[in-house]
């Protein structure tokens, strides 16, 4: 038996998992290598740090303030003196309120919603403005200089010797150019034990060499120091040396939507065995710009000038989780990925990526599978993934479950 219940803001069904597969591949080792350099790149590029002490920091151009029901500081910041126009190459820009077309299979609801973000209750920022969560200064510190290489007489050692104490369990696709990817994203509020750990799932838009690695990426993640679920947004163009940064706390990224607070926490998170919530996360290139969609809703835009390799389009695309793992005394740590429950539990107990897709050189999005999913876990035993065979199941496309609980003695010690 099936129960659909839509709302304008989420969708959530409750359903039944008849059967599922693990899809076993066997990959060149070139190609293995060429993948472990660039997911290196992902997370060891990204800075994890405590905010503990630090000073929370009012924005430039703040209009009015608002603090929501959660803790959290909203400024409604004048749109034309938001963070991305300190770049250099944003001097000068005109700020674009919409794209000149929407792909196909793509609805955009003119009507701004109130997205699943508690400090609503507490006030609305005015047209003209974009609310901006007030963060703790360097909340997120300027990236980490930690790039691994393996060299070739490192080729026959395990997985687990190139990704120090980042894991992975997520799906990809590679090809000469792709202009879009999507996908909706199971909702849940995984423990993040120790100190410095985070939990994230989210969708990664990639191009370019190691060394000048170009993403955009957007999802959820839960920071070990408020253990919320959070929306976030992250953006490099040289490999997470000295680019880009989480949310709109650098220049580089445009919002034009005044109801959506990225970095903000998320109300609506799924139960074991009740209630499901996911989020639509869309991302497109329109013109010159890699526009950002959540759910129905139109957030802003990376310009394509801030990159390099993205300028033209993505070579690779990501769904999927990813845990930092401190290992403190040497043994894993209690830190979840998704629900923390194994994709083998299915519906209502693992998280899930349902309809991802990816958008091709006519402006339509495609289901990812028929590019061929391949599949990437560096710890299967902690995590996993897996790709469900019927992406006509419920009307969930091409959809996988993945995550995991983390330390077990006899598992993943």
């Amino acid at each position: 038996m099936v129960f659909d219940i839509s709302l304008s803001f989420l969708s959530i069904s409750f359903f039944c998992v008849l059967s599922s597969s693990t899809l076993v591949l066997s990959l060149p080792l070139s190609l293995v290598q060429r993948y472990i350099n660039v997911r290196d790149r992902f997370a060891m590029g990204r800075a994890i740090g405590t905010m503990k002490t630090k000073e929370f920091v009012k924005h430039k151009g703040t209009i009015k303030s608002i603090q929501g029901e959660d803790g959290d500081i909203i400024d409604c910041v004048d749109i034309y003196q938001q963070p991305a126009f300190s770049h250099p190459l944003l001097k000068n820009h005109t700020i674009q309120m919409k794209p000149s077309s929407i792909p196909g299979g793509v609805k955009v609801n003119s009507i701004k919603e109130k997205l699943f973000q508690g400090w609503h209750k507490s006030g609305q920022c005015p047209e003209a403005t974009i609310p901006i969560r007030r963060s703790q200064e360097d909340e997120h510190p300027r990236p980490r200089a930690i790039h691994f290489k393996p060299s070739t007489t490192q080729l026959n050692h395990s997985f687990a010797a190139y990704h120090k104490n980042h894991e992975y369990a997520t799906v990809y696709i590679n090809g000469d150019n792709f202009y879009g990817a999507r996908s909706s994203i199971n909702i849940w509020k995984p423990t993040v034990s120790y100190d410095g750990e985070i939990s994230i799932a989210q969708i990664w838009v990639v191009a370019g060499p190691d060394e000048q690695l170009n993403t955009m990426e957007a999802g959820w993640n839960v920071y070990s120091d408020d253990q919320k679920t959070r929306f976030f947004i992250y953006w490099t163009s040289d490999g997470y040396h000295e680019t880009g940064c989480y949310n709109v706390e650098c220049s580089g990224f445009v919002q034009t939507n005044n109801e959506f607070a990225i970095g903000s926490s998320i109300e609506a998170v799924s139960s074991y065995d009740s209630n499901q919530y996911d989020i639509g996360i869309t991302i497109y290139k329109n013109n010159a710009n890699w526009w950002l969609q959540v759910e129905d809703q139109l957030i802003g835009y990376w310009p394509q000038s801030i990159f390099t390799y993205l300028a033209s389009g993505a070579t690779t695309l990501d769904w999927g989780g990813e845990i930092y793992n401190s290992k403190p005394g040497g043994s894993h740590t209690k830190t979840q990925m998704g629900s923390g429950h194994f994709p083998d539990e299915g519906y209502g107990r693992a998280s899930y990526f349902r309809n991802i897709q990816y958008m091709d050189s006519t402006g339509n999005f495609r289901d990812a599978e028929d590019m061929g999913l391949i599949l990437y876990v560096t710890n299967p035993s902690c995590y996993n993934i897996d790709v469900q065979n019927d992406k006509n199941y419920f009307g969930n496309g091409t959809h996988v479950y993945f995550g995991g609980p983390g330390y077990s003695e006899d598992k993943c010690p």
